[in-house]
């Protein structure tokens, strides 16, 4: 039997198969994932030290099979709770046995992570609107490369002044398990989530990112901010290949501003639309387009404004090549065969960071 940090160790009857108890594991005591381990219960939201019965599995959590290869931990003290049930043995922490020692720590097993998602232009009751839908993929050297829940974490700590330790402390998590949610794209339980929030000071609905029905950069600003101008090549980096952007318009009901998904082809941004739509009554005059990005967790941003004319696309081998390079597909779904084209005469951009960065 092995595990890894946030696996969870679940104990069934032996008789039916029913879950009895199961808990996450959040402390492990040897480099290669064997028992014993530290369990948070989900029943009682207690930590004890568990040597697992023949009664009970390892159900792995966003981790790839398991290869022998050693777990990401390093040996730590148990925290002591309620005794563990009849079919796992468990020690208090005074009564840890020798082959409980610290081990020295093997590195951290990365999840598997997401898939990139493209998006697509997605209409709401009366715009072309869209969503960005974003992945998470492992950095090339095999760095730092957190989730939401975890850059969050990170974040309310360091506003805190808390070191890991402190805050596993309080969680009473391990330290090496609250790197891995803070490193990694982590899916901590919620007992642990519950854990984490009071020994931050907040609630689980934060933490998780809670208000996705709200408009974003609701956070408090830096302490000390700085706005910055972007250069017209860090204004083409940040516009990338494709994206969701917003085009500014003028209808005859006023001017309006809709989300679109565009692309980036021969450095002219494109988007397909559809015939008497919003963004359709952008042709034959100049536009604003407009892409951003805002980092909640971090009180971060930049938005990327291109100004230029927006002219239909009819030539038919270059609709079918575009047809071909699009890298999406409309979120809306129906008939959205019309493109335009805005080519930038003009491209500016600005960025929010740090004062010290």
């Amino acid at each position: 039997m092995r595990a890894h940090l946030g696996d969870q160790l679940v104990v069934e009857s032996p008789a039916t198969g029913a879950v009895r108890r199961d808990g996450e594991i959040v402390g492990l005591h040897h480099a290669d994932g064997t028992p014993p381990y530290d369990v948070r219960w989900s029943d009682t939201d207690e930590v004890t030290l568990v040597f697992p019965g023949p009664d009970a599995h390892i159900r792995h959590v966003g981790h790839a099979p398991d290869t022998g290869r050693p777990a990401p931990s390093s040996a730590r003290t148990a925290d002591t709770g309620e005794p563990a049930p009849s079919s796992a043995r468990a020690t208090d922490a005074g009564q840890r046995p020798p082959s409980a020692a610290k081990a020295a720590d093997a590195g951290r097993r990365v999840s598997s992570p997401a898939k990139a998602t493209d998006t697509a232009e997605q209409a709401p009751s009366s715009t072309d609107g869209a969503g960005e839908a974003s992945g998470t993929a492992a950095p090339p050297d095999g760095g730092p490369n957190p989730g939401d829940i975890g850059r969050r974490v990170a974040a309310e700590r360091e506003r805190l002044g808390l070191s890991r330790e402190e805050t596993a402390r309080r969680a009473r998590i391990a330290p090496e398990y609250l790197a891995y949610i803070e490193e990694q794209p982590a899916a901590p339980s919620l007992a642990t989530l519950i854990s984490l929030a009071a020994a931050l000071g907040t609630d689980v609905q934060s933490l998780r990112g809670g208000g996705t029905d709200l408009p974003p950069g609701r956070g408090s600003a830096l302490l000390h901010p700085e706005l910055r101008d972007l250069s017209p090549e860090e204004c083409r980096a940040r516009l990338s290949t494709h994206g969701v952007g917003r085009i500014a318009v003028t209808t005859p009901d006023g001017p309006a501003v809709v989300p679109v998904n565009y692309d980036v082809v021969d450095g002219a941004i494109v988007f397909r639309t559809a015939p008497h739509s919003v963004p359709a009554q952008a042709v034959g005059s100049e536009v604003a387009f407009e892409v951003d990005h805002l980092d909640e967790a971090m009180s971060q941003g930049w938005s990327v404004l291109a100004v230029g004319p927006a002219q239909p696309v009819t030539e038919p081998a270059t609709v079918r090549r575009l047809t071909e390079r699009a890298r999406s597909s409309p979120w809306a779904g129906g008939e959205r065969e019309m493109w335009v084209s805005i080519r930038p005469t003009r491209l500016t951009g600005r960025r929010i960071l740090p004062a010290d960065r």
